[in-house]
C-alpha cells in the first residue's frame, strides 16, 4: 500500500519513512505541502500522515484540500496538544491524531488500524497484497492476520493455508490442490493427515468448529471451503 508523508521536520519525516518502508509500504515523503499539491493527482496513496504545523501551508490546509476530492485515510503528527487542534483536525476530515514526541511502533499501530478500516470498507483498494471480507484481514506482505479487528499469530504454513482459502472464497477447495499450493511438494494420501492437523489448529486459532464452522468448513472426501 501506499502512504503520504509530510513533515518539515526533516529528522521525523526520515524516521516515519523507514518505519513505513520495514513494513513494507510505498511511501510518498515530502517536507512541505505545496509540492504536495502539485503531485497529489499523480500518486496513488491509500492513508496520509500530515504534521499540522507547517510553513506556507499547513497540515488543516492542506487535509482540507485532500477531502475535496479523496476520501483515503489521514492521521495528523504535532506537538501541539491542545483539544481544540484536536477538535478542528477530525472536524476537517482526518481520522487519527498523534503527538509529538510519539513511539514510532504506536504510529505504525494507528497506520495498521486506518489500513484495516478502510480497506474493510473499500473493497477496491484492496490488491495483491489484501484480503478483507467478513471481518477476516490478511496482509500478505506484512504476515499478519486480524479477526474481528484482533491480531491473531500464525505459523508461516497456517498463514499461507488461509490466504489461499480466503483468496479462493465461495469454491471448494480440493485438499491435494491446497496441500500442492501450500508445501510445493506432490500430493499423497499420507498428506491428507497433515493439511487436517494445521486446518484444527487454524479453527483453534479462530475460535472456530468442526460442528459449526464460522469460517472454515469441511467438504467431506474433497476439501476445504470458506464462503463469501
Amino acid at each position: 500500500m501506499h502512504i503520504l508523508v509530510v513533515d518539515d521536520e526533516l529528522e521525523i519525516a526520515d524516521l516515519i519513512q523507514i518505519y513505513l518502508e520495514n513494513e513494507g509500504y510505498v511511501v510518498y515523503k515530502y517536507y512541505n505541502s505545496k509540492s504536495v499539491l502539485t503531485d497529489l493527482k499523480h500518486l496513488k496513496i491509500d492513508l496520509a500522515i500530515l504534521d499540522v504545523m507547517m510553513p506556507e501551508v499547513d497540515g488543516f490546509s492542506l487535509c482540507r484540500k485532500i477531502r475535496e476530492n479523496y476520501n483515503f485515510p489521514i492521521i495528523f503528527v504535532t506537538a501541539k496538544i491542545e483539544d481544540i487542534d484536536k477538535i478542528s483536525g477530525l472536524a476537517l476530515g482526518a481520522d487519527d491524531y498523534i503527538t509529538k514526541p510519539f513511539q514510532p511502533l504506536e504510529l505504525m499501530a494507528r497506520v495498521k488500524a486506518q489500513l484495516r478500516r478502510y480497506t474493510k470498507y473499500n473493497s477496491t483498494i484492496q490488491d495483491e497484497n489484501t484480503i478483507s471480507f467478513r471481518n477476516i484481514y490478511m496482509n500478505k506482505a506484512a504476515h499478519e492476520f486480524y479477526l474481528n479487528d484482533v491480531l491473531i499469530d500464525l505459523t508461516p504454513i497456517e498463514f499461507s493455508i488461509l490466504w489461499y482459502l480466503c483468496e479462493n472464497r465461495g469454491q471448494v477447495v480440493k485438499t491435494d490442490t491446497l496441500f500442492m499450493e501450500v508445501w510445493k511438494e506432490q500430493y499423497y494420501e499420507k498428506d491428507n493427515n497433515t493439511v487436517m492437523v494445521h486446518i484444527r489448529h487454524l479453527r483453534e486459532k479462530m475460535h472456530d468448529t468442526t460442528k459449526h464452522p464460522k469460517y472454515i468448513k469441511t467438504i467431506w472426501g474433497v476439501g476445504y471451503k470458506i464462503e463469501k
